[in-house]
């Protein structure tokens, strides 16, 4: 899995800071931006999430370019239904020189599971072959390919969906693929707008665990964001 961080708002949490100060403040956004202190805009931020008006956040966003995951991932990414998504086309990107697939890691430790994937894999890759040499059109031969097969996809969310998308998707009960997706999002979101970021990922980080009876057990250690970005 290779995640890269391809753009984002410029100074995100000032242009957050700007959009709330904005409501109250009798000048104008862009004289806002330009004016107001650090220490005001640090202000402005732990009133927003403190008070939980995350509107504002979405006035931000990021865009990722990840590559090497699964298509059993992206089936669960664009679930995220507050967010843009780019996938590479099964249609018209024809694997002629082989299948990638994701093997996890429960199959790769057990040489008879290891042996079923990698049997049913060459199977479909030898299948998949056929078809298109048959003349079938690749949006059709693709009706063979594994959850498995490796695809890219390019994503774009606002930092209030972000934020969302880390506290369900960081939690040791997510899916581990996306659990490492979601992980490395924020290690390349965190130094951006530390602030804002400090506390994000699992509920346990920053409150309770929710799952109740289905929790994992082992929560994350919980972080102070202002003590975090003091």
């Amino acid at each position: 899995m290779h995640v890269e961080l391809l753009y984002h708002t410029p100074d995100p949490e000032r242009a957050i800071a700007t959009a709330a100060r904005l409501c109250y403040a009798p000048v104008g956004a862009a004289e806002l931006m330009e004016t107001m202190s650090e220490e005001r805009m640090r202000s402005v931020l732990a009133t927003i999430m403190r008070s939980g008006h995350y509107s504002t956040l979405e006035h931000a966003s990021y865009t990722f370019a990840v590559d090497g995951v699964s298509r059993a991932l992206t089936h669960q990414l664009v679930r995220h239904r507050l967010a843009s998504f780019n996938q590479q086309s099964q249609r018209y990107v024809k694997f002629k020189d082989g299948i990638d697939v994701v093997k996890p890691s429960t199959i790769a430790a057990n040489a008879d599971a290891e042996r079923i994937f990698d049997g049913v894999v060459a199977a479909t890759e030898e299948a998949y072959e056929k078809l298109l040499a048959a003349g079938i059109p690749a949006e059709d031969a693709r009706y063979v390919l594994p959850n498995a097969v490796e695809t890219k996809i390019v994503v774009t969310m606002n930092v209030r969906e972000l934020m969302h998308f880390f506290d369900v998707r960081c939690c040791n009960r997510a899916q581990w693929e996306i659990r490492q997706l979601a992980h490395k999002m924020l290690e390349l979101a965190r130094p951006t707008a530390p602030y804002i970021f400090a506390a994000a990922g699992a509920p346990c980080v920053h409150d309770s665990c929710p799952e109740g009876k289905m929790t994992c057990g082992t929560p994350y250690e919980r972080v102070d964001r202002d003590a975090v970005a003091s």
